[in-house]
Parts: structure tokens; sequence; C-alpha cells
């Protein structure tokens, strides 16, 4: 009787190996070692995926931006929807600019930074833009606006350097 040929006998061992790769990189509590930077961009550098942040100030909506009205601040990519649109960030980008760098207010005021959902999870307060995890969060986090707030505004400062130093708890809506 013939043997099998010995590249074939190692497949077995290989699927395992893949099985346990994959099972130990998939972290139940969802926060991974993705790269994460003071302002929440996506794998190109664009903030808050490419919706224009002067759009919820003035259309009270999520406006999808373009790659064609794009403008560079604070490290990151903003897309915008009108070259109008851009122009008003650019004048004034802290206005328009999400607060905490476009990470959930919420997961801020726990002390983390957490991914947002910039579609169902805004909320523009005192004329600042909020983002955060998703509508169950942004609704809880309307709830108690100033609570929330006093709790973080001072823990920014230290979620923040956490990003720049690399070593920030950071959860990601899974993929």
């Amino acid at each position: 009787m013939k043997s099998l040929p010995k590249f074939l006998t190692l497949i077995p061992a290989l699927l395992l190996a893949l099985v346990i790769i994959g099972c130990s990189s998939s972290d139940s509590d969802n926060h991974t070692s993705r790269l994460a930077s003071e302002v929440l961009v996506d794998e190109l550098g664009v903030a808050i995926e490419g919706f224009d942040t002067v759009a919820y100030h003035l259309a009270a909506t999520a406006v999808q931006g373009q790659a064609m009205y794009a403008t560079q601040w604070n490290g990151a990519t903003w897309w915008f929807s009108s070259a109008e649109n851009r122009q008003l960030f650019i004048t004034d980008p802290e206005k328009y600019a999400p607060a905490y760098g476009g990470w959930c207010a919420y997961g801020v005021a726990e002390g983390y930074a957490a991914e947002t959902d910039p579609i169902n999870g805004w909320t523009i307060y005192d004329g600042r833009l909020y983002l955060n995890w998703d509508s169950e969060v942004s609704a809880d986090w309307r709830a108690d606006k100033a609570g929330y707030l006093q709790q973080s505004e001072p823990k920014w400062s230290s979620v923040q350097q956490q990003l720049k130093d690399g070593n920030a708890t950071v959860y990601w809506h899974e993929e």
C-alpha cells in the first residue's frame, strides 16, 4: 500500500494551527489590537468614516462627504459634501470637529476609547458634535448630557494621552 505524500500529512496540523490562531485573535469583549490614534480614522486615515462634520451642524443630519472636498487637519483627512462646507471647516475646525477626536463620548466618560456610529450615534449639544457607539448609547448619553460631560471632560486628556502612547483601551465594532 502506498503512503500519502509527506505534505498531505501536514494538513491536519496546519488546519489546527489556523483554528487556534483564528480563535485567539477574536476577542470576545471586542477590544483588539487595531491601531488607534488621537482622531478616530479608518484604515485610509479618513475621520468619521468620511461623513461631513459641518453638515451635522448645518443640515442636522449625517451627510456622506466626498474625497474631492477633502482637507487635512489634526493628523486626519476630513471629507465634506461641498467646497463651502470644507471652507467653513478650514476657517474654524475646532467649531465643527467632533469632540474627543470623534471617539465615543460615553466611552470617554467611562475612561476608554470606543469606535462610533456617525449615522445613528450623534448629537449636537451646545454647538458641539458628540459621537457615540450606536443609537442606544447615544440615547443614554443624551438623557444625561451634562452628567456625562462632567465625567468625560477631565478624562479626555488621559484617554488622549493613552491613544498617543498606544496603550489605550479601545473598543471596535465587529467587522
